[in-house]
C-alpha cells in the first residue's frame, strides 16, 4: 500500500495541553479524537515501532523497525535495549519486525523474532529466529538461532509480511509475503506469498497438507499477497488480515492447503489500473471473510480474549494504517462481518491484549516521528 503521512491530532486535542490538568488527563485528552467508546492514555513513545509482546510479568518487549527490541517496564516509565538482535536491513518496508514467546516461555525463556536481511548478492527475505531471553540491568538474547528464511531472497524492499503465532498444538506459523513480485504467491517451489506451519525449531511440520504435490514442504496455504496480522481463536481458527492492492483488503480464515487466489483474483486492482477478477463463487479459490474498498491497510491483527470489554470476546481488532484507525470485526464461529472502525488520529500498525484484557495499541511512527503506545480501557 502507498505510504501514506500521518495526519496530526484534532485541533481540541493540542489546545488541550495549554489547559491547567494533570499530566495523566493530558496524556489521555491527547492521545486520540474523542467520541470513542473507551478511555484511551499514553503509556510511552518510541521510535518506529512495529510489535510488541507482554511477558508473564506484564513488562513488554517493542520492536523498532530500525532494529531495536526494547524491554519495557508494565507503566511504560523504563527501559532497557535487549542486545543480541542481528543486523536488520530496514529500507522500505523492511525492518525488524514481529516478536512472539515461546507457549513454554516461563520455563524456556524463548523468545521468537523476525526481521528482513540483505544478502551478499543484496538480495532481500525475511527471517525467523529466536534467543533465551536474560534480563537486569543488561537484558539480551543468548543463543540466537536463524530458523528459517524465506524462499526465495528477491530484489526489493516491500512485502516482507514476518508476523508469528503459535497454535494450540504447538506449531509455529509464519508468514511470507509475496515481496510485491505477484506471481510468486502461486509458485509452488517458493515460500513467497504464504502462510508457513513449521515446529518450534523452524522445520516444516509434518502434515503439511500440500508437500506431497510438490510444494515448498513449509507451506500451509498460498495465494496471498502482503500477510500482515495472524492470529488463533479460543477454538483454534485461524484468522489472518493481508493488504489487498488498490481495494481488497482482506481478512481470512485459513484453512489447510487452500488457495486464496492472488495475483489471479483479488477484490481489488493493480495500481496501474489493470482489472483483476474479483472472488467469485465456483472459481477455485478461497475467498475472504471480509474485504474493504476503500482500504483499511490492515497493520496488525489481535483476537480479543478478555473481560473488559465483554461485548466484543471473540472478535478481530486491527490496526488500520491508511485509514488511522482501530477496526473490529465481528467474529461468529467461523464467521465474520463487519464491526466498527474507530478513527485514531494516527496510523496503528499494532494491536495487542494486555494481561488485564485491557487493548493496547501500537501507533506506527513513520517518517522519523514517535509511535504512542496506547491503552484502551472501558470508560467510567
Amino acid at each position: 500500500m502507498p505510504n501514506l503521512a500521518r495526519l496530526t491530532l484534532p485541533a481540541f486535542a493540542l489546545l488541550a495541553a495549554c489547559n491547567p490538568q494533570s499530566e495523566a488527563e493530558a496524556q489521555e485528552n491527547a492521545a486520540a479524537p474523542t467520541g470513542l467508546p473507551f478511555t484511551v492514555t499514553q503509556i510511552a513513545d518510541f521510535d518506529s515501532p512495529w510489535a510488541m509482546t507482554f511477558l508473564p510479568d506484564g513488562r513488554m518487549l517493542v520492536t523498532e523497525k530500525a532494529g531495536t527490541l526494547l524491554l519495557v517496564s508494565a507503566d511504560g516509565k523504563a527501559r532497557s535495549a535487549v542486545a543480541g538482535i542481528p543486523a536488520v536491513d530496514s529500507a522500505g518496508q523492511g525492518g525488524l519486525m514481529d516478536v512472539v514467546l515461546h507457549p513454554k516461555f516461563a520455563q524456556n525463556r524463548l523468545v521468537y523474532f523476525s526481521y528482513s536481511e540483505a544478502n551478499a548478492q543484496g538480495l532481500k527475505g525475511v527471517v525467523l529466529a529466536r534467543g533465551t531471553l536474560s534480563d537486569g540491568a543488561s537484558p539480551a538474547l543468548g543463543n540466537v538461532q536463524t530458523l528459517f528464511r524465506a524462499n526465495s531472497y528477491v530484489e526489493g524492499n516491500g512485502h516482507y509480511s514476518g508476523r508469528i503465532a503459535f497454535a494450540p498444538d504447538g506449531h509455529l506459523f509464519f508468514t511470507n509475503g509475496e515481496r510485491q513480485k505477484f506471481t510468486p504467491a502461486q509458485d509452488p517451489k517458493v515460500t513467497l506469498g504464504k502462510v508457513l506451519r513449521l515446529n518450534d525449531d523452524g522445520t516444516p511440520a509434518k502434515g503439511n497438507p500440500l508437500a506431497a504435490k510438490g510444494f515448498d514442504p513449509a507451506v500451509w496455504s498460498y495465494g496471498h499477497r502482503n500477510l500482515l496480522g495472524i492470529a488463533f481463536d479460543s477454538a483454534g481458527n485461524l484468522w489472518e488480515q493481508e493488504m489487498g492492492p488498490k481495494g481488497g483488503d482482506e481478512v481470512n480464515l485459513i484453512l489447510p492447503g487452500r488457495n486464496y487466489g492472488y495475483p489471479n483474483v483479488s477484490n481489488g486492482s493493480h495500481y496501474d489500473g489493470r482489472d483483476i477478477p474479483d472472488h467469485a463463487p465456483g472459481d477455485g479459490y478461497e475467498a475472504p471473510k471480509v474485504w474493504w474498498n476503500p482500504v483499511i491497510s490492515p497493520g496488525g491483527l489481535m483476537v480479543y480474549s478478555g473481560t473488559l470489554f465483554p461485548q466484543w470476546k471473540g472478535d478481530l481488532f486491527i490496526g488500520g494504517l491508511s485509514s488511522q484507525a482501530l477496526v473490529r470485526v465481528d467474529v461468529s464461529g467461523t464467521n465474520a462481518t463487519k464491526g466498527d472502525q474507530w478513527p485514531m488520529g494516527a496510523r496503528i500498525r499494532e494491536v495487542e491484549q494486555g494481561p488485564d484484557g485491557a487493548i493496547w495499541v501500537l501507533e506506527d511512527g513513520e517518517r522519523g516521528s514517535q509511535g504512542r503506545l496506547l491503552k484502551l480501557t472501558p470508560k467510567g
